[in-house]
């Protein structure tokens, strides 16, 4: 093909779970468990529908031409078409298995078909609120789940030293329900100053959904408290919150005004930030993590 057949079409400044171009995920992005607030409305990218047509011709015999699958998959990416991206991508590597970027953005493809599937059911289910819709939305967030494990197990295959992925495994598998192999996960990330705070929360979330609420405490209290490495007032808030339900639950009341004190500490601390963050700021971090449950579970 000519240089100007390989011209990429302009792509939006979006994440690429938000449908965007694909690049490597982030763990914050990994991590959203449910789908980010509604983005601001913006203009439908530019897609070349005659590049569209002119890329299915020229894959249709499978050539090697690995640049080819991956623009063939952004295109479809951006028309909002994720199974079709993921497919095309798929094809690919049945010629190049062993292609590194074809293989990341397969996994990405995966994560936002997935996704793509959250949204319209959540979607469906704020409108229709029947009992079926919430047991398709409960499905698809546990495929979203179980997305992020094949990803995350994938990945450190190749990248055994990944320690962020670690913890985003270690959380995928406790939105899974599989607590005994989060805190396995999590355990490994302990020693790690920056993700400690974050394994901590894990742990104790899963040792306290096992009933172990006396294991629990004591990692709610490194999560929140632990001055080598401060937590974000987001995850102090949320280990707060659930140290102080087991400090009541077991009569503690020295140690829950103690927590009660630390939680004014962090949430005002969440206020100043978010009073002087500018308002196009990065896609917001689930509400749910501040939410009763997300703190208890």
């Amino acid at each position: 093909m000519t240089s100007d057949a390989h011209r990429k079409p302009t792509t939006p400044k979006l994440g690429p779970l938000e449908g965007g171009p694909w690049r490597p995920v982030q763990p914050d992005e990994l991590l959203r468990r449910d789908p980010p607030s509604e983005p601001a409305e913006a203009a439908p990218p530019a897609v070349n529908l005659q590049r569209q047509q002119e890329l299915e011709r020229y894959l249709q015999p499978r050539p090697a031409d690995v640049d080819a699958y991956r623009e063939l998959a952004e295109i479809y990416r951006q028309l909002d078409r994720p199974l079709d991206a993921r497919r095309t991508l798929q094809k690919g590597l049945e010629i190049h298995p062993d292609e590194p970027k074809l293989l990341w953005q397969f996994e990405e493809a995966c994560l936002a078909q997935s996704l793509h599937q959250l949204r319209e059911v959540t979607a469906l289910t704020k409108r229709l609120g029947t009992p079926e819709a919430q047991r398709e939305l409960d499905r698809s967030r546990t495929d979203w789940a179980c997305r992020r494990v094949d990803v995350c197990r994938a990945r450190l295959k190749r990248d055994p030293q990944n320690m962020q992925l670690r913890v985003v495994l270690a959380e995928a598998l406790r939105d899974m329900g599989l607590f005994e192999a989060a805190i396995e996960a999590a355990e490994v990330v302990a020693g790690h100053d920056a993700l400690a705070p974050t394994a901590f929360l894990i742990r104790g979330q899963c040792y306290q959904a096992l009933g172990e609420s006396m294991k629990a405490l004591p990692l709610f209290r490194a999560a929140a408290l632990r001055r080598a490495t401060p937590a974000p007032p987001r995850l102090r808030i949320v280990a707060l919150r659930a140290a102080m339900e087991l400090a009541e639950q077991q009569g503690l009341m020295l140690s829950l005004q103690r927590y009660e004190r630390f939680l004014k500490i962090a949430e005002a601390e969440l206020q100043t930030a978010a009073s002087t963050a500018p308002s196009s700021s990065a896609p917001n971090v689930e509400s749910s993590e501040l939410s009763s449950e997300g703190s208890q579970a």
